[in-house]
């Protein structure tokens, strides 16, 4: 599976990347969003789909960097190094504080960054997540490690606090 997600078969053909339609389906069930290899966004997306998809189950671990444990500003820090090439701050109250676009909801796109507050309080930013598409997005949970969980999951719902695209 490793080989598959790294890889999902790119071929140029025709200026554009083909992804093998087995590889896609598989990548999809893994994630558990729907994706389509003739689908234009998913095709520019795939990277992202197949770097997160390595991390799925990698346990939560405070201040952790690692494949043996991290956090949930860790894990937005490592994809976004690796999938977009950009450097973003570690913690979650400095990616929150940082310049984006604010995006609600129904405007998120894969890539976008999800935040929450998740403390009694429910006053400051403490957890964040990478948006996949149809409402799922996938984070560190502190209790079942990296993990896909949807919006509309009512905890999510209840400690959604807003959406941001890096600029």
């Amino acid at each position: 599976m490793i080989l598959i997600a790294t890889s999902c078969g790119t071929q140029r053909t025709t200026g554009r990347l083909l992804y093998d339609p087995k590889e896609v389906a598989q990548l999809s069930g893994k994630l558990g969003v729907e994706l389509s290899n003739l689908n234009k966004d998913d095709d520019r997306n795939m990277p992202l789909y197949a770097e997160v998809s390595l991390w799925l189950g990698v346990p939560y671990r405070h201040a952790g960097l690692s494949r043996k444990g991290l956090d949930c500003s860790g894990f937005t820090y490592l994809i976004y190094q690796k999938v977009y090439n950009k450097k973003l701050p570690r913690a979650t109250a400095d990616l929150a504080g940082m310049k984006k676009h604010n995006v609600s909801k129904g405007n998120l796109q894969a890539g976008d960054l999800v935040f929450f507050s998740t403390s009694k309080s429910h006053s400051r930013i403490n957890h964040v997540g990478i948006y996949l598409k149809d409402g799922c997005f996938i984070h560190a949970s502190t209790s079942r490690g990296v993990i896909v969980s949807h919006l509309d999951e009512s905890y999510y719902v209840r400690t959604w606090k807003t959406g941001g695209r890096v600029k």
